[in-house]
């Protein structure tokens, strides 16, 4: 993955077709191809006008942002979160459908949630509660596992947060196949979770 400018659009990890039916291809392709890449295109052309920052990698700008001058500092906060938060929820999905978590992963859930099934009752009641356009997260913080949300593009590193898996909840990512029908979509995308990249996530925190 290229964290560093110039920013470029990186291959899914599976073809676009793969998360059939679930998530269908069109969809896959216009978030990925269109949507992704505005925000990479957006952020090259900040880099562009910003010359002092180019060093700077898309994790430093999201840990940073808040002491970039005031007429760029949004511009960069939102670019470069679409690309991370993007590139995370795709990276967090897989063609191998119905994966579970590991023994180990779902001990982790049933300390935290009761079970894997109020898990997913707590993170579709999330999902379905946020207002608008965002994200809704499974994170590591303070030793525990929780759920949490951002709205737009933000990201929850600069809240201390360390994410796990996202579920983008803008409504490009699903009108095309569920409309405005949220709860169809979230139910879909339980079956499409790639619990092992989630898992080798929170591996690499220790």
């Amino acid at each position: 993955m290229n964290h560093y400018f110039p920013f470029v659009n990186t291959p899914l990890p599976y073809d676009y077709d793969a998360l059939e039916p679930f998530i269908d291809e069109k969809t896959m392709f216009l978030h990925h191809n269109r949507h992704l890449q505005t925000y990479i295109d957006n952020l090259n052309s900040l880099m562009k006008e910003n010359p002092p920052y180019q060093n700077w990698s898309l994790e430093k700008i999201l840990y940073c942002w808040s002491g970039l001058p005031s007429d760029i500092r949004v511009s960069f906060k939102n670019n470069s979160g679409g690309i991370y938060n993007h590139r995370f929820f795709f990276e967090g999905m897989t063609d191998k459908a119905g994966l579970l978590p590991s023994v180990y992963f779902s001990r982790l859930i049933n300390k935290n949630f009761g079970c894997f099934e109020n898990f997913k009752k707590c993170f579709k009641k999330s999902a379905l509660s946020v207002f608008g356009s965002g994200y809704v997260w499974l994170v590591h913080c303070r030793g525990k596992l929780m759920i949490t949300q951002t709205a737009n593009q933000d990201t929850p590193l600069d809240q201390g947060e360390c994410p796990l898996l996202n579920l983008d909840v803008w409504e490009h990512a699903y009108y095309l196949k569920h409309y405005n029908v949220r709860a169809a979509y979230i139910d879909d995308w339980f079956h499409v979770i790639n619990w092992d990249m989630a898992e080798r996530r929170l591996q690499n925190l220790f």
